[in-house]
């Protein structure tokens, strides 16, 4: 589903964020990504949603090498990938429901169907009753659900979080955790960074680890 080929990226002031990574990461499957602060944890997301491109090697998602994906084609490819960040990006001017609704609304769905779909998203992460709620109302776990459910309203393939529960208490965050995990079960190919060790080591997930934009651990299944 994601394979990195000997991925190598320097930025012009010469940081090596990646040296020669070669991992792959299984269609269906859940995998978290660690390592200390500048590891390269996130540039390996956004490689996989083509907000960067390597200066060496090859990053394929779903058997398409991303180097043909062209500036007009990288909207498309985003469709099939959902993000969620630690710090949630939401509107807070605008209700839960338009948060959550704003991606259908670009990518043109019929109003019916972004109400059928908001919806169905909201109640999978708990927060159906607090579709008309501004999000400044909401306890931050709350919040970090609302961002999840933005992310997969648009029933995407592929489900990237960058340290989803950085700013969350241990039990908020295992719950934040077992969302994921359900997204997985229904065939969401899910991958996570996390500084979190002590959390994603209970969970019985492959462990990607990077050091110094090198990978040490967790290449194969």
């Amino acid at each position: 589903m994601i394979s990195f080929d000997r991925v190598s990226k320097r930025y012009a002031e010469g940081h090596d964020a990646l040296r020669e990574v070669s991992v792959e990461i299984a269609r269906d499957e859940l995998v978290f990504l660690t390592g200390h602060s500048g590891a390269g944890k996130s540039t390996m997301l956004r490689m996989i949603m083509l907000m960067e491109r390597p200066t060496r090697g090859q990053v394929l998602v779903d058997g398409q090498n991303l180097a043909g994906v062209s500036a007009r084609g990288i909207p498309r490819h985003r469709r099939s990938i959902g993000v969620v960040f630690q710090n949630h990006r939401l509107l807070y001017d605008r209700p839960v429901f338009d948060n959550v609704a704003l991606p259908l609304i670009i990518a043109g769905y019929d109003h019916r169907e972004v109400g059928r779909r908001v919806r169905a998203a909201l109640d999978k992460v708990g927060l159906l009753s607090r579709e008309r709620a501004m999000p400044v109302t909401l306890s931050g776990g709350e919040q970090q659900r609302v961002g999840i459910a933005r992310a997969v309203v648009g029933k995407p393939r592929i489900l990237l979080a960058d340290e989803p529960t950085g700013n969350l208490d241990p039990a908020l965050s295992a719950e934040i955790m077992q969302l994921f995990e359900e997204f997985n079960q229904v065939g969401v190919t899910v991958l996570i960074a996390s500084h979190d060790l002590a959390l994603i080591s209970r969970l019985r997930h492959r462990i990607i680890t990077l050091r110094h934009g090198r990978l040490v651990s967790g290449a194969a299944a």
